[in-house]
């Protein structure tokens, strides 16, 4: 999921400067602890002051922060903030698959549309995945071509090494550039909503704070380095998507692997969104997939669903920043805080009480800011 907004980091770079170096560090951290906070949501102290895993799912600690309110209702507010956001990115995958083979093929006689209808057909398999195994196979593929693109950009900016210079770093910033360069940089690293799930599916549990430390340690070293080599490389001429700048051999070679890492990105929140969605209808058996006609029409339905949106939706950019902004900063940072809050009150330090208000307010901040831009564009376009 991480990897559309990869590409994008030398451009937040040209917006926010300096500052960008230190906000693609602060956002791992940042990340790194919401999703540690997230999981320890899960766990309750026994009598024998051993920790019990008590919850299974963003869900289940959502109704737990909730119950005196009512039994179900931040499982709802949860899971419609989880489906939105899961089905915003099937979405841009699809968009974003139309667009590559739009521009690797332009003398091609098929709109973009049309090229996103074909995508479509290759994702028809996506219906019988019924398993996360299936799916982790497909993310190492994903993570594999990702590597691949990294590759090919970072020998290419290597080899324009002659060129580098530290001037073309900006000093002076633009309010709402900079914001563009914030949204970017943290919603690299967001994964909140796959956590719960994948500490569960881990073999040995008690190795997920190491992973997750070494994870986000790892994905900051490369993001750093990326944008910054990309960035010294084109400096004011880098463009939205970093493959852009490339030489055109090399831009057609990188924009079929993207399509094929848009195309193996797919799955894991079709997954994730369909597990919701039939987990909801069948009331909570749908680990057993006891009725496989239900599980194969959600599926259907909702892979239908994304294709007709990413037909029909008009500036599907401009709205997938919108909720993005409400939906993403939710999961990321202001329900973690709040529910980690609610639940471990009585045993937190003072300096973990402040560290929850400030990702809180911090995350609420960043919402407010993009929610703003994003109404701001619709209005222009629609102006």
């Amino acid at each position: 999921l991480q990897g559309i907004f990869v590409l994008g980091l030398p451009y937040a770079l040209l917006h926010s400067g300096y500052s960008g170096l230190l906000l693609i560090v602060l956002a791992a951290a940042l990340c790194c602890y919401t999703g540690k906070i997230l999981i320890a949501c899960l766990y309750e102290e026994n009598e024998d002051g051993q920790l019990i895993r008590v919850r299974d799912t963003y869900e289940d600690i959502a109704n737990a922060c909730c119950k005196k309110l009512s039994p179900n209702l931040g499982g709802i507010v949860v899971n419609v903030t989880q489906v939105v956001e899961l089905i915003m990115t099937c979405i841009l995958y699809l968009v974003v698959s139309g667009n590559l083979l739009s521009h690797s093929f332009p003398y091609a006689p098929v709109t973009e549309k049309t090229w996103s209808v074909i995508a479509f057909v290759t994702l028809l398999p996506c219906v019988f995945i019924r398993t996360l195994k299936i799916v982790s196979k497909l993310s190492q593929l994903c993570s594999l071509v990702h590597f691949v693109i990294i590759l090919v950009v970072m020998t290419y900016c290597l080899t324009q090494m002659h060129q580098w210079s530290w001037t073309k770093f900006r000093l002076s910033l633009e309010f709402e550039d900079f914001l563009v360069s914030v949204g970017v940089i943290i919603f690299s690293y967001t994964s909140q909503i796959f956590l719960p799930t994948l500490e569960g599916n881990m073999k040995n549990p008690g190795e997920f704070r190491c992973m997750l430390n070494l994870t986000h340690f790892f994905a900051c070293i490369l993001k750093t380095t990326f944008a910054l080599t990309a960035f010294l490389t084109w400096g004011e001429k880098t463009k939205e998507v970093i493959t852009d700048n490339l030489p055109s051999f090399l831009e057609t070679l990188v924009n079929l692997c993207l399509l094929s890492k848009a195309l193996l990105s797919y799955p894991l929140p079709f997954f994730a969104a369909t597990e919701i969605m039939y987990s909801c209808i069948s009331k909570g058996n749908h680990s057993n997939y006891k009725s496989p006609p239900l599980a194969l029409a959600v599926r259907g339905s909702f892979l239908l669903l994304t294709l007709l949106m990413a037909m029909f939706t008009p500036h599907f950019a401009l709205l997938m920043g919108l909720s993005g902004s409400v939906t993403g900063a939710a999961m990321t940072f202001l329900l973690p805080s709040l529910f980690h809050l609610k639940l471990k009150w009585k045993k937190l330090s003072f300096l973990e009480k402040c560290a929850d208000i400030s990702v809180f307010i911090l995350g609420f901040l960043c919402s407010l800011a993009g929610i703003v831009c994003s109404i701001k564009g619709l209005l222009e376009v629609f102006g």
